[in-house]
């Protein structure tokens, strides 16, 4: 058996009338469709019409059946155990199926927790903030009283100065009006003394 010479081109050239699959060399022109000039056909032939049902299922078998595997493996499935026995690929989907439900559910307990802490720490923020408010509503109630007894105890002052000063107004009207009256008792004996002298 010997080789097959094979060359191959995408380039269209034409030869005589017709247009064909050809290399162009510096010593001539190659067809690929020539059997003279290359043993294309000849390969094309065996692959496809003679060798085609066996390249059919050895890519099968073989290197589709290879590529399954690789990649079950790379997503942690695998046909056998450590100890080379074959098991289900159901029983690896529960073992991994299991795996992952762990992990989820581990995770939801560690999403809970920090739920929880979160809620906690914003609680006593809260409580802190409503503590402040109470304290200072306390301070300001404070001060209100405080202002509020001042200002009763300058009204009470005040009302004092001047109950004070309508009675000595009124002391003072009493004896400007006894002064008064007295005053005119005495001009009218005066007068009648003067009346008398003369």
């Amino acid at each position: 058996h010997l080789p097959f010479a094979v060359i191959g081109s995408t380039e269209e050239l034409k030869i005589g009338n017709k247009m064909m699959k050809a290399r162009q060399y510096p010593w001539g022109t190659v067809q690929v469709e020539n059997e003279a000039h290359c043993d294309f056909v000849k390969l094309r032939e065996m692959l496809i019409r003679i060798n085609m049902e066996d390249l059919r299922e050895q890519t099968h078998s073989r290197h589709y059946e290879l590529y399954r595997r690789c990649k079950l493996e790379e997503m942690g499935f695998k046909d056998t155990d450590p100890d080379s026995k074959p098991f289900s690929l159901q029983e690896t989907y529960e073992a991994k199926r299991n795996e992952f439900l762990g992990e989820l559910q581990k995770k939801e307990e560690e999403m809970r927790q920090m739920f929880v802490q979160r809620v906690k720490e914003k609680e006593a923020e809260l409580k802190e903030a409503e503590k402040e408010l109470h304290e200072k509503f306390d301070r300001l109630k404070k001060l209100h009283q405080d202002e509020k007894k001042k200002l009763e105890d300058k009204k009470k002052s005040l009302d004092d100065e001047v109950n004070a000063f309508k009675q000595r107004k009124t002391a003072a009207e009493l004896l400007q009006s006894q002064g008064s009256q007295a005053g005119g008792s005495q001009t009218l004996k005066r007068d009648k003394e003067k009346k008398n002298f003369f």
